[in-house]
């Protein structure tokens, strides 16, 4: 099947930072205020929050757990009132209509969980579908909540249906209680029971084999500790760190030095069109030196054939607008952790110029996630 030659047009975030519209939701999007609930913690909660190691953790004393390609999501429930709270604080609910009517089902009158909202699609989790759902068309939301409804992977329980707080419990007891409390729900609707294993061998081959159904890394948790709201102190996560050869289409100049500030990256399409896909702008102050005699010669457009950079986005109003087109002869690998909506989430990593690669050879096939036959299903069966 041949990709789309025309993908919607992308915000460009060429200085390292996050583009906000494709690798997360801007906090003006979903502002909004919650409502007060009767429960011993009220929204917004802050959630524990993980540090970033390059390895996963050994030895006693640690839970795994898949990290899944979401949005961070804590849902509380108080008899009559549903809410969701994303990860900044914010509220969620109104662009998740089918959870919080699947919460409202629930036999339990009162409770607070921590989980990840998911999409999948064809066997992979699709990010890119969670981020149409931030839409100010409630007529649009509920469009998208009819064809592709979200779910929500529960990996921690802060308050029982008793109403009683667990924050302060250790882990190895909120698991047991959480587990308990899904036995209560029988088989819920767009609520599911996150995976959790003691075994390091499992989360390993987590790693290994389940980046192609959009599994996004491993988290570990102490077993021992509380649940330590707005803290890193407690969980790790090791994110799937993958690599591509690219072509570089085109770059920008820094704003200021007179040298090159960016690589604009690109991949052929099943039709031959080179389509911007991300950018590169993590070099050392001599490796930038170096850029400007190996671009400067190749400058010439079109650059990209299929969809191409744009102009300044609204939350960079004072970067230029301006790229330089190359001839696609230079091929370069880089390091990146997520490809999602045809193109990388975040910045990549320069690893090393490829001149032995064809250019044609960069295809949108290296980093297309494929379904892991039975692989989500596997990992999600009741247990």
């Amino acid at each position: 099947m041949s990709r789309r030659s025309t993908p919607r047009p992308r915000a460009d975030a060429d200085d390292g930072s996050v583009d906000p519209t494709i690798g997360a939701v801007p906090a003006e999007a979903i502002a909004g205020s919650f409502p007060s609930i009767d429960l011993p913690i009220q929204p917004p909660y802050p959630p524990m929050e993980a540090k970033s190691v390059a390895e996963i953790p050994g030895g006693d004393g640690w839970l795994y757990e898949p990290k899944w390609d979401g949005f961070r999501c804590l849902a509380f429930r108080a008899d009559g009132d549903v809410v969701l709270q994303s990860k900044a604080g914010q509220p969620l609910a109104r662009y998740f209509p089918e959870l919080v009517s699947a919460l409202a089902a629930l036999p339990a009158q009162r409770f607070v969980i921590d989980g990840e909202i998911v999409i999948a699609r064809d066997g992979v989790l699709s990010f890119d579908d969670l981020l149409q759902r931030i839409h100010p068309a409630a007529s649009r939301v509920r469009k998208l909540a009819a064809e592709t409804p979200a779910t929500v992977l529960v990996f921690d329980l802060l308050v029982d249906a008793r109403g009683q707080s667990l924050v302060q419990r250790p882990l190895g007891e909120r698991r047991a209680a959480l587990e308990a409390f899904f036995k209560t729900l029988g088989a819920p609707e767009r609520l599911t029971l996150s995976p959790a294993s003691r075994d390091q061998a499992l989360a390993d081959r987590w790693m290994r084999e389940l980046g192609g159904a959009g599994l996004d890394g491993v988290i570990a948790k102490r077993l021992d500790e509380p649940y330590r709201t707005g803290e890193r102190s407690a969980m790790r996560k090791v994110k799937r760190i993958r690599t591509a050869e690219c072509v570089v289409g085109g770059f920008r100049w820094a704003q200021k030095g007179g040298e090159v500030g960016s690589l604009l990256l690109g991949l052929y399409d099943d039709d031959g069109l080179l389509h911007h896909v991300g950018f590169s702008s993590s070099f050392t102050r001599d490796e930038r030196r170096a850029l400007s005699p190996v671009l400067e010669p190749l400058v010439a457009p079109p650059g990209f054939t299929g969809s191409a950079p744009g102009g300044p986005s609204r939350w960079a109003t004072e970067r230029s607008s301006e790229w330089q087109p190359l001839r696609p002869v230079l091929v370069a690998e880089v390091r990146y952790d997520h490809f999602s909506g045809d193109r990388f989430r975040h910045g990549t990593k320069f690893i090393r110029w490829r001149p032995d690669k064809d250019p044609r050879q960069c295809t949108f096939e290296q980093v297309t996630a494929r379904a892991v036959p039975g692989a989500l299903a596997g990992m999600l069966s009741p247990r």
